[in-house]
């Protein structure tokens, strides 16, 4: 099916869901029968559907119906069905979009997204105040103060968890092997911390990497010339819970590794390719071995070094398949004031995969070396892991929080060693399958 197809089969399916909301069940079977003699990919047949629904509501339901509100609820339906970053805007939020008050507001320190329809921690920024509060990667947080997240776009949930500086954000934490939590945030400014650098053997450098914002690749750039001059041949760059980034800096931390070759693409509507980044020879830095470290924590900016590393055949990528993000989005406000927040371009690598799929099987970057962490959760995990707290406590939107557990030891880096092992040769790498 095309994606105009998809389009308008979407939006009679948001129009059919608010009209069953508001009393047309008596319509819908011949609704439905109507849509099944028209060809699915016909635009005229489907607005001509889409009009008929309204007019039903106009004219046949009990009450005089507020189309306004009918018209809102079809086209949050219709966004929700394309990807967790496309969201409609009512005209508040258009107003607000770009007004400096709204960039006053702060967060707590994570980048979420949604797994399941519900609100989904990919990563917490270390030092951060969701950190201090006992946020973790992997959290499915269930309400944030008394909304389901699973009611929300994740544009409502974002806007909902920043806010003023000092002030408090209660959610409702889902973890795997624990108690639904409650926990409390105050939201603040906090600071990224810079890249660090070790020698793990003598000749191994490993940099960890926090995110790729403005500025990073420098401190990147800093890292690697400070380990060459202790004579570090090969280098581990650990982008494990790097969520947050831009394409550009991603690009240039690759071309510290990358001497020539495209790095990265944006891809638009039909796979038109709208922007490639190629590499620079003269900011090209270290020709030694290279491992990147990714996991489900690693997404956008992060996954763009990952793909270019893989695609330019430059070293390997060690892990766990990372989230699957890295996409722009584009503000066409309506005429009644209201707006959509659309995707209109996605970040892809040099061969022009996008990171942002339709499936688990599709997002992402597959690592060629896979180890996997018990702790990780998957996809599928989540979706258990909801289902079997709506089963025990489904009338406890905020229960107590529960008592953080003790500290344990800290387990070994399987991960990290595997990396270093593959680099030394001292290990058969288990590629990925």
């Amino acid at each position: 099916m095309s994606f105009r197809g998809k389009m308008w089969t979407l939006l009679i399916s948001s129009v059919v869901a608010a009209y069953v909301l508001v009393g047309g069940l008596p319509f819908v079977g011949t609704m439905l029968q109507t849509q099944a003699q028209q060809p699915i990919n016909d635009p005229g047949a489907q607005l001509r559907i889409f009009e008929s629904v309204l007019q039903h509501i106009q004219n046949d339901y009990v009450d005089e119906p507020d189309l306004a509100k009918v018209r809102a609820g079809a086209l949050r339906g219709l966004v929700a069905g394309l990807d967790p970053y496309s969201s409609y805007l009512t005209p508040e939020q258009v107003k607000e979009f770009g007004s400096p008050q709204n960039g006053k507001k702060v967060g707590i320190g994570a980048e979420l997204s949604q797994v399941s329809q519900y609100l989904y921690v990919i990563s917490v920024v270390k030092g951060s105040n969701a950190e201090k509060a006992g946020l973790k990667a992997g959290d499915v947080i269930e309400y944030i103060e008394n909304k389901a997240t699973r009611d929300i776009s994740l544009y409502d949930a974002r806007q909902m968890v920043m806010g003023e500086p000092g002030t408090e954000v209660s959610m409702r934490v889902l973890r795997a092997g624990e108690r639904p939590q409650a926990i409390k945030i105050t939201r603040g400014i906090y600071q990224v911390p810079k890249a660090e650098s070790t020698i793990a053997d003598g000749k191994t450098g490993v940099i960890k990497v926090f995110s790729l914002e403005d500025g990073e690749a420098e401190d990147i750039r800093g890292q690697v010339e400070s380990l060459k001059k202790q004579g570090v041949e090969k280098i581990v760059l650990d982008l494990r819970g790097v969520a947050a980034g831009k394409l550009q800096e991603a690009v240039a931390v690759a071309n510290i590794f990358i001497r020539e070759g495209e790095i990265a693409k944006v891809m638009g509507r039909d796979n038109k390719v709208i922007n490639t980044f190629a590499a620079d020879p003269a900011k090209h830095l270290f020709d030694g071995k290279l491992a990147v470290l990714i996991d489900f924590s690693s997404a956008g900016a992060a996954e763009a070094v990952a793909a270019a590393v893989l695609d330019r055949k430059r070293g390997e990528v060690v892990g766990e398949r990372s989230f699957g993000a890295g996409a722009e989005q584009q503000l066409f406000t309506l005429r009644g004031g209201d707006g959509l927040f659309l995707t209109t371009s996605k970040w892809a690598s040099p061969s022009g995969m996008p990171f942002l799929g339709d499936s688990r099987d599709t997002m992402g970057v597959k690592p060629s070396v896979e180890v996997k962490r018990p702790e990780t959760p998957e996809a599928g995990e989540v979706e258990e892991l909801i289902e079997q707290q709506d089963e025990e406590a489904p009338q406890q939107p905020q229960p107590t929080a529960s008592p953080k557990p003790a500290a344990k030891p800290a387990a070994e880096d399987i991960q990290l060693k595997r990396a270093i092992e593959v680099l030394n040769g001292k290990a058969q790498a288990a590629k990925a399958g």
